[in-house]
């Protein structure tokens, strides 16, 4: 047997290791002064209370309170990982403008890790991001979007609104994902609605996990989603692998544009192709969808709103010869109150609380320093709803953009993160919102079922989807 002396020793080398993992923990290396804050408990950091669901479009209460309590800058760890939060707007431009040289893209492991996004330079200082940001533009870029996404996407939004009239209801929220999903399936790999539906679904059980602990471990919503996000990828190899072996001329997708850099960029392979092209599918089958909805609620629940949208649409039709033609690329700029209506919706639907990027080189700021290695959240949402710049912020009010000039919208408002990095499905974004919001105002009527109560966790959503019922307008 072993002596009381042997349990004792055991015991202590647990508690002073224990000790010091705490004491390393609660003092992080550091070759200056961090920021002010709390790393909260080893390994899960304080991410507990960022995941705890907030009932409003506000600053999330677990960021909002640390504002108030530390300042715009303020130390935090989420997950393991330790975080500056900012909402130091001078310091976020400074940021967005610092990509791959100071700090570079990065995501939460939860996200990272389903979505394989990483920010690596490669030996042509070539990064992977700038890449895939050129191509997306070829694709869905201004050029694209006058050429003939405004047309294509305005056609599959009168089929999809006209199914919508003919059921009694329908859950906007994932109708919306359903047309966003097929428009998606079409331009990024040429499926049919069939099989872009097949698609959708797997998708999105497979990132349902994109804020869950990373525990890959049988069980777990995490280990589920990855399991989930394999046969998305398969879908995804098959659809390269067949386009490999049987190139198509004929086709003018997004795999087809990728394949074609195989010889010339020395990182693009088919496996990275089928990454990227899920990555892409995140925006059409989760954020579009998103903002969309938001945009339905917010114009829903103002009357005058959706009065003002008829006026200006049926003005443009108005003007046509054939009032059934497709939207111009001059009627969509002119669509001046839809874009104000676009700007505020962009404003009040912070889907995520800000944008990550990870530290490379140690960073000073404020007479603090932000050691490499460390994450940086540049939180966009405490810009979009500061009272010193909008007039009460939680209010969904239009017409505060009608006398904005360009400056004051670049430099207060950031959806899309911010410098010449921004997101490049920026303008494509915009298009898309405007264009259903025109045939939605003058062809359909709808009303509210239920629905709509927002959520944030820290992810804003829809709790229970937004439920209602549409008709064909009769005037």
């Amino acid at each position: 047997m072993w002596s009381i002396e042997i349990y004792i020793v055991g015991f202590v080398i647990v508690l002073v290791t224990q000790l010091i993992t705490i004491y390393r923990w609660r003092n992080p290396k550091c070759n200056g002064k961090l920021p002010p804050g709390s790393l909260g408990f080893p390994f899960i950091g304080e991410c507990l209370e960022l995941i705890f669901p907030a009932h409003s479009y506000d600053v999330h209460p677990f960021i909002k309170k640390r504002l108030q309590r530390y300042g715009p800058l303020f130390r935090t760890n989420i997950a393991g990982r330790n975080v500056v939060v900012s909402a130091d707007q001078e310091f976020n431009n400074f940021i967005f403008q610092q990509e791959d040289k100071s700090v570079v893209r990065w995501y939460l492991d939860s996200f990272g890790k389903l979505l394989k996004q990483s920010g690596e330079v490669t030996s042509n200082g070539l990064s992977l991001h700038k890449h895939m940001r050129n191509t997306v533009l070829t694709s869905f870029g201004i050029e694209s979007i006058n050429r003939n996404l405004l047309s294509l996407f305005e056609e599959l939004v009168r089929r999809t609104l006209h199914s919508w009239s003919t059921q009694d209801h329908i859950d906007a929220e994932y109708a919306t994902i359903a047309m966003f999903g097929e428009f998606g399936g079409d331009l990024l790999c040429s499926y049919d609605a069939e099989t872009s539906k097949e698609l959708i679904d797997k998708y999105v059980n497979a990132t349902s996990a994109v804020m869950s602990f990373p525990f890959n471990i049988p069980g777990t919503t995490y280990h589920k989603s990855l399991k989930n996000k394999e046969k998305v990828m398969e879908m995804l190899r098959e659809a390269v692998n067949a386009r490999l072996a049987s190139p198509r001329d004929d086709k003018n997708d997004l795999i087809s544009k990728m394949i074609k850099d195989i010889n010339i960029v020395d990182f693009v392979r088919p496996e990275y192709i089928a990454q990227r092209l899920f990555a892409l599918l995140f925006t059409m089958f989760q954020t579009l969808p998103l903002l969309l909805v938001f945009g339905l609620k917010f114009i829903s629940e103002n009357p005058a709103v959706v009065g003002e949208l008829i006026a200006e649409h049926d003005e443009i039709i108005a003007k046509r010869k054939n009032s059934d033609s497709s939207v111009t690329w001059e009627e969509y700029k002119s669509m001046t109150f839809t874009l104000q209506v676009v700007n505020e919706t962009l404003r009040l639907g912070n889907t995520v609380p800000g944008f990550m990027r990870k530290v490379v080189k140690d960073i000073k700021i404020r007479g603090y320093t932000i050691p490499a290695g460390w994450g940086i959240m540049a939180c966009q949402s405490a810009l979009h709803l500061d009272p010193n710049i909008y007039k009460d912020p939680l209010k969904f009010d239009p017409s505060r953009w009608k006398d904005a000039t360009p400056e004051f919208i670049s430099k207060n408002l950031k959806p899309f993160g911010g410098g010449i990095k921004q997101c490049a499905g920026a303008d494509f974004s915009r298009a898309t919102l405007c264009i259903f919001l025109h045939v939605f105002v003058t062809k359909y009527r709808w009303s509210i079922v239920k629905g709509g109560d927002i959520v944030q966790n820290p992810i804003m959503h829809l709790k229970k989807g937004f439920i209602i019922s549409v008709s064909e307008r009769s005037d």
